[in-house]
């Protein structure tokens, strides 16, 4: 499964149900058979279309899509992404929005490397907008990623995180959803030892597996179950030819992908099978929800050998994080260290990925913090997604964390400060 070969079988099967989606579409669509008004017809056509958008978005990087917001002064203003520090593995990129003075509120949320683009993050940076200045880490794609810039793994992870906090300075929030908080925990401990005045001013955790033992999900069963010989011989695979990273050892996202609709495939077949059937009577449209989600969530990218194997093995196997002995080149990373950043973690009562309890260990963790600088929160009835981009992070979950950072800023007129010089 090493070779380039299996990696270009993938795109090449990808590649040709993007073409029999197209040439379906074409050929069903031709106007002759308006004589013939027959079903077929339109639902060939209607599937053609559906199949081919759906493989075509799977290598195709999704925008932020996030043009303006409206501002205090009733006027909407233009939000443009500028990048601040570009990295060969991942950007630090800012949310500047034209004509508005600076937030008091400067928050980083570190997006998921789990397969999606950072764009996963999209409705929740637009939530945060108008209240925020808004900085997201954009992890790049591995398949992009010439073999010459070296290995990525989760150590390499948090000293990205360590660098994009040092720049951001020491009165910024951090926001981790999902895959990065036992990380972005470690990076603020790394800090907290290292470099204590760069030290973020709050620290939220949302949905992150800090300790994948302290409740059961088909994800920790999986870890358990595989062996790392086993994992490494079935999904880790070089990438083809047709990418600058050719040669590099990835987890493909083609693969993630099969992974997370094996997951939920009657769910998905049901949708796909409804979004076939309105195409055909004339009711789909560009922007309608079914294309809304896939579009996003069909969008995979490639993650690092190195990087998927030493998550799967120090944090879900070996429970570094949990157990608070992650090391970084060597030397340990107290999780004791935390004194004065205030943390707080953000759980979903029905989360089928990262359970009630994993997220909250990380208070328990945090030995020298006290314990009116922690919070957390369990959401009733919200899933995975919901607690960062559904309605229970709209109505419930972003207000609390917007309180729980204002609860820990010390006293300063709005927009008084200064965004950080931009890196050359």
């Amino acid at each position: 499964m090493k070779g380039m070969m299996s990696y270009d079988l993938m795109e090449t099967i990808r590649n040709t149900n993007e073409w029999m989606g197209a040439s379906a579409r074409a050929m069903a669509s031709y106007p002759v058979w308006g004589l013939t008004p027959h079903p077929m017809f339109k639902l060939l056509s209607a599937w053609g279309r559906v199949t081919e958008r759906s493989f075509a978005r799977m290598v195709i990087k999704p925008d932020w899509g996030i043009r303006s917001i409206p501002g205090v002064d009733g006027r909407d203003h233009t939000v443009e992404v500028e990048t601040l520090l570009d990295k060969p593995f991942g950007s630090l990129v800012h949310f500047k929005v034209q004509g508005r003075a600076q937030m008091a509120r400067r928050v980083l949320l570190v997006a998921p490397m789990s397969g999606h683009y950072a764009t996963l993050l999209r409705s929740t940076v637009a939530s945060l907008l108008p209240d925020c200045e808004v900085y997201v880490t954009d992890w790049h794609n591995a398949r992009d990623i010439p073999v010459s810039e070296g290995k990525f793994d989760i150590e390499d992870y948090t000293l990205y995180l360590v660098d994009f906090m040092r720049f951001l300075g020491p009165d910024i929030n951090v926001i981790a959803v999902c895959q990065p908080a036992p990380l972005t925990l470690a990076a603020t401990a790394y800090l907290a030892e290292e470099d204590p005045a760069a030290q973020p001013r709050t620290l939220t955790l949302i949905g992150g597996p800090i300790d994948p033992d302290a409740a059961a999900t088909e994800v920790t069963d999986f870890g358990r179950r595989v062996t790392m010989g086993q994992l490494e011989q079935l999904v880790i695979q070089r990438v083809g030819f047709k990418y600058k990273g050719a040669g590099r050892m990835v987890y493909p996202g083609l693969m993630q992908l099969a992974s997370f609709i094996s997951m939920n495939m009657e769910k998905h077949a049901d949708a796909f099978q409804k979004k076939i059937v309105a195409e055909a009577k004339g009711e789909g449209s560009e922007r309608d929800h079914h294309n809304v989600f896939y579009d996003e969530y069909l969008s995979v990218m490639d993650m690092t050998a190195e990087f998927y194997l030493s998550t799967v093995e120090r944090i879900f196997k070996g429970l570094e994080i949990a157990h608070n002995r992650f090391t970084i080149e060597g030397k340990r990373v107290d999780i004791g260290k935390i004194t004065s950043v205030a943390v707080h973690t953000v759980e979903g009562a029905n989360d089928d990925i990262s359970a009630p309890g994993q997220c909250v260990a990380a208070l328990g963790l945090c030995t020298g913090l006290p314990e009116a600088k922690k919070a957390q929160h369990l959401e009733p009835g919200a899933g995975h997604y919901g607690i960062f981009a559904g309605s229970s992070w709209r109505k419930n979950i972003r207000p609390l964390i917007l309180d729980f950072i204002d609860a820990n800023a010390p006293e300063a007129p709005k927009g008084s400060r200064k965004p950080p010089v931009r890196a050359a």
